[in-house]
């Protein structure tokens, strides 16, 4: 059974893994090309089926987990892209993650999954945190991220191996940002003005 809401995007709709996802799943992690972004060799058919398993007990258990990221325009599955809970530095946080096959590369695909994502996340789920974990060479996953809106807050540990952290910001915590930065701005006006000679104008930065 199929659990969990089906995200729209101007040119794909991503909607739960289901386990019939196998074969798809397969394309892409079988992919060399793919693989190489982990550092690791192609995944047997019972490697994806694990990982795959996995994913869809996180997706029962915590009411939301990988999306299928299909293509509107033939229903075909491109990649994945969704949530999963982990902890890191002892807190349990949700990652937002994405695998596409090489062949939809560098078409905006997967910006575009995981801009819907971090909506739902965010926006719908209501999440308190929101990171990506991404691997210090894998330049094309960071600008994924980046472009996402998450900002790289420095390096992070898991399972020995190092990855950069970036941290997407809720519609709240940016408008606390930006709270913040405008009473940041007037109290440097304010002093600017205290300090300045009678008569003399005040620039305005």
């Amino acid at each position: 059974m199929v659990a969990g809401p089906t995200l729209e995007t101007e040119r794909l709709f991503l909607r739960p893994m289901v386990a019939e996802d196998l074969e798809a799943l397969e394309g892409i992690f079988g992919d060399p090309a793919v693989m190489a972004a982990f550092g690791a060799p192609p995944q047997s058919r019972e490697r994806v089926q694990r990982w795959l398993d996995r994913n869809l007990s996180h997706q029962l258990e915590h009411g939301y987990g990988l999306f299928a990221v299909c293509l509107k325009s033939d229903g075909r599955m491109i990649g994945n892209c969704g949530l999963e809970l982990m902890e890191i530095d002892g807190e349990q946080v949700a990652e937002l993650g994405y695998d596409f096959r090489s062949d939809c590369w560098n078409r905006g695909y997967a910006t575009e999954a995981a801009i819907a994502v971090r909506d739902y996340a965010l926006g719908v789920l209501g999440l308190p945190r929101l990171v990506s974990l991404v691997r210090p060479a894998n330049e094309a996953s960071a600008r994924v991220a980046e472009k996402a809106g998450g900002r790289k807050t420095g390096l992070v540990e898991r399972e020995a191996r190092t990855y950069l952290l970036y941290v997407y910001a809720s519609a709240h915590d940016s408008r606390q940002m930006k709270s913040t930065m405008g009473k940041r701005v007037s109290a440097s006006r304010q002093a600017a003005a205290k300090s300045a000679v009678p008569g003399s104008p005040v620039k305005s930065e």
